[in-house]
């Protein structure tokens, strides 16, 4: 009987702690990717000194135009959004998860500024951060 006190103890921790690790690998794939995009939007300034589309076939790397392939990481897909979509010094990048990351939601911008717009109220993770990307439970804003 106490061996199986024990296990259930040790289940009791471990359980929570393993979702844990595993919601954070699936935050990977949103920032990595807000990363991998920022990256090739800055390039694309690089070549064009435009972050806006310069023709119907030369479009920035987060317009909608472009492969969902090529925007989509893992559980994640990146957008400019309407309200921040790019213009000649400036855009907003936004990674959307889906499937096990349904309901994150992280920003990027031409500035720099990361934000954590949403994010899946079952992790009882904090939800939203303006100034920062949340990335693990218990993370202060």
């Amino acid at each position: 009987m106490i061996t199986v006190v024990i296990i259930g103890v040790l289940a009791a921790i471990a359980i929570p702690s393993y979702q844990d690790y595993v919601r954070r690998g699936y935050v990977v794939d949103g920032t990595n990717a807000l990363a991998t995009v920022r990256a090739d939007m800055e390039r694309y300034f690089q070549d064009n000194r435009t972050y806006e589309n310069m023709s119907s076939t030369v479009l920035a790397p987060c317009d909608a135009g472009v492969s969902a392939s090529k925007r989509t990481f893992g559980n994640f897909v990146v957008t400019c959004p309407a309200p921040g979509a790019p213009t000649g010094t400036t855009y907003t990048l936004r990674a959307t998860g889906s499937g096990p990351a349904n309901g994150a939601v992280y920003t990027i911008n031409a500035l720099n500024v990361r934000a954590t717009v949403d994010m899946p109220p079952a992790w009882g993770w904090t939800r939203t951060c303006n100034t920062s990307w949340i990335v693990k439970k218990g993370q202060a804003c």
